[in-house]
């Protein structure tokens, strides 16, 4: 079974992820959109890219975040909260005069979500490659991509930067395709995530993310062109079905999904990636690293909001002790 990982040890320097820093503000009635007045509970810290640094940090990978938040209590809701679990915040920029971007959820019945965000025009989308950002970048060992800050030119002009400086330091990239119905991908935003598809050490798809990134359907000619093009590995999301690992010697590992009840969906891929890249970059063999990612992300789910259920090892231990794997 393939042990070796493809990711640069934690001791090269941080895990570094960049893109929307969020509040989430949840309506507790189940319905369609916001069409009508909802009551509403929150705010909570979001923005993938934020849940999975955070997640990460509490593994006790070293983890570090770029992005941008308002001057005002929603930025100081998210900056407090990463700082408290480990995350290095020196890189999130503070807007003087936009407010901290905004998540706006709605669960249908069937468990679907309606989101309204404020990204483009909040702070979220307002910061760059300033000299701060440059010197973590100098000293990260690993960046985790999420597909969500794709369409913000700002994150992709980091991003950019950013991949060529840690993999000539012998550093890893990992990639979440975290496509969202709310955003729309032009072409150029298609082109950087192809691009970013071929320099990836570790692909983290859901669902026909697998097919998508590839090019090619079905799923074992998804992987296999995903190899041709220079994947190292693959962590493939499978909700109640758990979760498998593709490695390129053709072998695999699968984990079954823990059975929970479900509160909140949010962030559950999220804390899967967090978790797993920490585990992987501190030296944990797949399947290990696989069953605290599977873990962490049904953890995840059992509590309101989209951080709020995100593990410490020694959480997720206990979780994993007592919760029954489904079937």
């Amino acid at each position: 079974m393939a042990q070796e990982t493809t990711l640069a040890p934690d001791s090269l320097g941080p895990t570094v992820c960049v893109g929307e820093i969020l509040v989430e503000i949840v309506a507790t009635t189940i319905g369609g959109g916001f069409l009508e007045a909802q009551p509403l509970f929150g705010p909570f810290p979001s923005g993938a890219p934020a849940i999975f640094i955070d997640q990460c940090a509490r593994m006790g990978g070293a983890a570090a975040m770029v992005g941008a938040v308002g001057d005002d209590n929603f930025g100081r809701v998210n900056t407090r909260r990463l700082a408290a679990d480990g995350v290095d915040v020196s890189a999130i920029s503070i807007d003087p005069g936009l407010p901290t971007g905004s998540a706006f959820v709605r669960y249908r019945a069937d468990g679907s979500r309606d989101f309204v965000y404020n990204i483009g025009t909040s702070a979220a989308a307002r910061f760059g490659w300033t000299e701060t950002v440059r010197s973590l970048i100098g000293r990260a060992g690993h960046l985790h991509v999420m597909g969500s800050a794709l369409s913000m030119p700002a994150a992709w002009d980091v991003i950019e930067k950013a991949v060529g400086v840690i993999k000539a330091r012998g550093g890893s990239v990992s990639l979440d395709p975290n496509l969202r119905k709310e955003i729309r991908y032009d072409g150029e935003t298609e082109a950087r995530f192809a691009k970013l598809v071929g320099l990836c050490d570790l692909l983290l798809p859901s669902g026909d993310e697998l097919e998508r990134a590839a090019g090619v359907d079905g799923q074992e000619a998804a992987i296999g062109r995903l190899f041709d093009l220079g994947v190292g590995e693959i962590a493939l999301k499978q909700g109640m079905d758990g979760a498998t690992v593709f490695t390129r010697d053709g072998q695999s590992v699968h984990a079954p999904a823990f059975a929970v009840e479900e509160a909140d969906p949010t962030g559950a891929g999220d804390c899967f990636g967090g978790a797993y890249v920490a585990c992987r970059r501190l030296g944990s063999p797949i399947a290990d690293a696989l069953t605290y990612a599977t873990a962490a992300g049904a953890r995840n789910v059992t509590v309101l909001g989209p951080m709020e259920g995100a593990g410490t090892r020694a959480e997720l231990d206990a979780f994993i002790a007592s919760t029954e794997r489904r079937v």
